[in-house]
């Protein structure tokens, strides 16, 4: 277990954990790629494409050389189980400073109504639980002092039960969603050992949209944005804009509101298989003492009854 130095720059992570465990509310994990991260947002997420079951994982480091900063791994899996019906799976760990661990684990289900001809709205709800844990074992306030606050003298592990809910508008160039993955407010820490605290795990609430425009035959634009809410914290908004090439290659920019500005890149190695790499440079008071932060991104899509979609089939966009 690493040892934490209250005369360096690691007080900085001590005032993160207490922030992310003691405080009013906690944030969700963020993802810069997060228009591959709609499932796992958004229980009302859909693709309707019959046949195809869509694989994706991501991983972030976040704020690179503060000690006991944030490690975010996400798995997620849906399919279209009919042309009305879609299903899926998700599974997010949260690790900070390998202290306190936080894992999802959900199962989605959505409804796909057809609006209009080119249009259409996606009902879903997800259920599942959020395993906590808190590990002070060997957790040294101060280098070479044995004696720990009482606070932290009882290890954690609990678990909560939780449901979401989210609507999903999409065509095939555009989407809009709306959602909160986690309707049940939930208390990590309450009294004990004669001090107060609480660490409650409000609901979150999102809204992304993104669009698709033709520059050329070859070349195609895709802004999008992403609107996160919670109770105790600021809003938290990301902007991006990214340009799609001949439906291969895509690259672009973003910016998270008062955090950092982000470069996006990611690569259509073959006609199932995605893969994307994304950095963040930290615009905010911690800029200081990292040196920004990582992401990678793996997206596979897998024909069950053999197709053989390739490169000239209709492109799913997000």
């Amino acid at each position: 277990m690493k040892q934490f130095n209250i005369y360096n720059r690691t007080i900085i992570t001590l005032s993160f954990l207490l922030c992310t465990f003691l405080g009013y509310s906690q944030q969700d994990p963020q993802f810069t790629q997060y228009m591959y991260n709609m499932s796992v947002i958004n229980p009302g997420y859909a693709t309707s494409e019959l046949g195809m079951v869509n694989i994706g994982g991501l991983y972030r480091s976040q704020w690179v050389g503060l000690e006991g900063a944030p490690r975010t791994g996400t798995f997620f899996a849906h399919t279209p189980l009919s042309e009305k019906v879609e299903a899926g799976i998700s599974f997010t760990n949260d690790n900070i400073g390998d202290i306190v661990t936080e894992n999802n684990i959900y199962a989605d289900v959505a409804y796909v109504l057809q609006v209009s001809k080119n249009s259409k709205l996606s009902l879903g709800v997800k259920a599942g639980v959020t395993l906590f844990n808190a590990n002070f074992n060997d957790f040294q306030l101060q280098s070479g002092d044995t004696s720990t606050d009482i606070a932290f003298n009882d290890n954690i592990n609990k678990a909560f039960p939780n449901i979401g809910a989210g609507a999903f508008y999409f065509t095939d160039r555009f989407y809009a969603g709306v959602s909160a993955p986690n309707l049940l407010t939930s208390t990590h820490l309450e009294n004990e050992n004669g001090v107060s605290s609480t660490g409650v795990q409000d609901i979150h609430f999102f809204l992304t949209s993104g669009y698709v425009f033709d520059i050329s035959e070859d070349v195609k634009l895709k802004p999008a944005f992403m609107l996160k809410g919670v109770k105790g914290a600021p809003f938290s908004m990301d902007l991006t804009a990214n340009v799609l090439i001949q439906k291969r290659v895509e690259a672009g920019i973003g910016y998270r509101l008062d955090d950092s500005f982000s470069g996006l890149v990611n690569f259509r190695v073959t006609p199932q298989l995605r893969v994307g790499y994304a950095y963040d440079m930290t615009t905010s008071n911690l800029s200081d003492y990292n040196s920004g932060s990582h992401e990678i991104m793996v997206l596979f899509d897998f024909d069950l009854f053999n197709l053989q979609r390739g490169y000239d089939r209709s492109p799913r966009f997000f």
